[in-house]
């Protein structure tokens, strides 16, 4: 047998003995300080040298950029697959501050640190990185999602808003990425508008036209008893796909497209869609593994390796002051405690979106300070898989103690 075929298959089975050991555990790990993404980022980091052995570079990249996109398109449509527009406008109220104030003012926010801190890389790569570590990861604090301890009205909030804030943020994600490659010598910016314009229109109406599109056709195949509700789950991957591909056919950012689709999607078909909340706790748990388990083996070793004392104050500013001080300005007037807009301003964990959005940008556009960026983002993921972590269960009781 080659030796490389046989490392990879030992490597395979070391990594899948560990999804097993973590799945039939999950209840005594929910007791504990420990959590999904910290348990596959340490093992990935562990196994760098195994995986990174696999295959050579150019491979690797091609691996990490596969995997960086199908998450993403599956974690886009699902998230925005379970808004429900109606109860956003009557009930909704907190997120949809938060979203559409304390989002902008993040953003905002988080340029004028990154600016400050590193002014020789311009203006656009601070809107990058301010983009990529603005949405949220409820994955990284799910204790507090699904805790009994904290009030409903706190739980549902930061559920909706890590469900939207990704999608919402991609077109700042594109925006530098597209002006930062802009500014690098000798890159060709004939048109670069042009199609920047392009791509953040025509993503939302392929979206659009694919949710409406497929909803209902499944409807009509529902009320007909064409559809067996099990194929609910294939339905799923191939809408969410399928404008996905669309989009990117006729000059469309099929990120954009994905999310639209999801949403659209979610308001229009008639009947239950559990079958994606069911999916995606499987397929798409899966996915999220593995996601983490690259970033330890394959980014954060990067990322330290690039450190720098700019890199990990950015990193506690982007946790702490420019999450925090948006958050509660969006909140005033809402008649919600202090401790409730700090709980809700603390638990803004970074974690797969900006992981996903960074591979992503990297691999498709050239850009100064590429290194830089990559250390802001593994030391603002590091930081917040470790503290919102360990912070999630003790605040968790706090908050419920309390309010």
């Amino acid at each position: 047998m080659d030796h490389s075929h046989e490392t990879f298959e030992l490597v395979l089975l070391g990594i899948l003995t560990c999804v097993f050991l973590y799945s039939i555990l999950t209840n005594s790990i929910s007791k504990t300080v420990l959590t999904l993404p910290m348990i596959f980022m340490v093992i990935g980091y562990f196994c760098v040298d195994a995986i990174g052995g696999l295959a050579d570079s150019p491979t690797l990249d091609i691996g990490k950029r596969f995997l960086a996109e199908i998450t993403l398109i599956l974690v886009l449509f699902s998230d925005a697959s379970h808004v429900r527009f109606k109860t956003l406008r009557m009930n909704y109220q907190i997120p949809l501050r938060m979203l559409a104030i304390g989002l902008p003012l993040t953003i905002a926010l988080g340029v004028a640190v990154a600016y400050f801190l590193n002014p020789e890389s311009g203006l656009a790569m601070a809107l990058l990185t301010a983009a990529v570590l603005t949405p949220t990861d409820a994955a990284l604090g799910q204790t507090v999602v699904s805790s009994a301890d904290v009030p409903e009205h706190l739980s549902e909030t930061i559920n909706v808003e890590s469900g939207l804030n990704d999608g919402l943020v991609l077109p700042f994600v594109l925006f530098g990425a597209i002006l930062a490659s802009a500014g690098m010598d000798g890159a060709h910016t004939d048109g670069l508008a042009t199609a920047a314009l392009v791509q953040v229109v025509l993503g939302p109406l392929v979206g659009v036209a694919f949710g409406w599109g497929i909803a209902k056709a499944m409807d009509y195949a529902r009320a007909h008893d064409l559809m067996a509700e099990a194929a609910g789950g294939v339905a799923f991957l191939a809408v969410a796909f399928s404008a996905y591909i669309a989009s990117e056919l006729v000059g469309g950012n099929g990120f954009i497209a994905a999310f639209i689709a999801g949403m659209v999607f979610g308001n229009t078909y008639k009947h239950e869609i559990h079958f994606i909340g069911e999916f995606m706790e499987g397929v798409g748990q899966l996915l999220t593994m593995f996601a983490f388990l690259v970033f330890g083996a394959l980014l954060l070793p990067d990322g330290l390796e690039h450190m720098t004392w700019n890199a990990v104050i950015l990193a506690l500013l982007f946790l702490t002051v420019v999450r925090m001080l948006p958050i509660w300005l969006s909140l005033l007037g809402t008649g919600l405690a202090l401790r409730e807009k700090l709980f809700l301003g603390w638990f803004g964990p970074r974690g797969l979106a900006s992981i996903l959005f960074t591979l992503i940008m990297m691999d498709e556009f050239d850009f100064p300070g590429e290194q830089e960026l990559l250390a802001c983002v593994s030391m603002t993921v590091f930081l917040s898989i470790i503290l919102h972590g360990v912070s999630a269960a003790p605040l968790s009781k706090w908050i419920g103690r309390d309010v």
